[in-house]
C-alpha cells in the first residue's frame, strides 16, 4: 500500500511543479492557490508513504520520477525542448529508481 501511495505522491509532485509554471502565467490569486494546495497534499502523501518505505528510498523515488515527469510534462504542456543528452540522463534516473525499488528493504 505504501508504494501505491508513493506513486500517487509522485503524480501529485509532477502536477504541483507544472502548476507553478501555469500559475505564474495566470497571475491570479486563485491560480496561486492551486500549487499551494498541491504542496500540502504532496507532502502529506510523501509522509504517509514513508510510514511503510524507508525515507531515503521514498525520497529518491519521489524526486527522481518527479523530475522526469516534470521534464516530460513541460515538453507536452509548454513546448519545452528535451535534448537527446537530457533524455539519456532521464533514462539513467529511471534505471536508478527501478534499482532503488527492487532492492528496497521496505
Amino acid at each position: 500500500m505504501a508504494w501505491a501511495i508513493l506513486a500517487v505522491a509522485v503524480v501529485c509532485e509532477i502536477v504541483w511543479a507544472l502548476s507553478l509554471k501555469w500559475a505564474a502565467g495566470q497571475g491570479t490569486l486563485l491560480a496561486s492557490a492551486v500549487p499551494i494546495t498541491l504542496s500540502f497534499v504532496n507532502m502529506g502523501l510523501l509522509a504517509l508513504a514513508m510510514r511503510g518505505i524507508p525515507a531515503g528510498t521514498a525520497y529518491a523515488v519521489w524526486t527522481g520520477l518527479g523530475a522526469v515527469g516534470v521534464i516530460i510534462g513541460g515538453a507536452v504542456l509548454f513546448g519545452e525542448r528535451i535534448a537527446p543528452v537530457q533524455a539519456g540522463f532521464m533514462v539513467l534516473i529511471v534505471i536508478g529508481v527501478v534499482g532503488t525499488k527492487l532492492f528496497a528493504q521496505g
